[in-house]
């Protein structure tokens, strides 16, 4: 695993869970279609363990601290969050 797998899985997490929240809930509470929140939920959910499982192993493997861990789990749980994440794995990646 390496920078460049996390900042793709973190992206394609950011973008299931905006997907989960501004198309698959309204969709189930406006129009009665809880399809879409079963289906891209667990895509979702596979990405966000798949993102974390990633970034420990990354963050291992680069010997970053603690506190890049803490804040991909923090940029994980809010909504656009990954990508300002992202931008930060970009600057750590150029600097290694």
């Amino acid at each position: 695993m390496n920078i460049k797998s996390l900042r793709i899985i973190g992206l394609l997490e950011g973008i299931s869970f905006l997907l989960l929240l501004f198309f698959a809930m309204p969709m189930k509470y406006m129009l009665d279609q809880s399809i879409y929140v079963k289906y891209i939920g667990m895509g979702h959910g596979v990405l966000f363990v798949l993102f974390l499982v990633v970034l420990f192993v990354v963050c291992e493997k680069q010997k970053w601290s603690i506190n890049v861990f803490i804040l991909g789990l923090i940029a994980s749980v809010l909504p656009f969050a990954p990508f300002i994440f992202d931008r930060k794995l970009k600057h750590l990646e150029q600097i290694q």
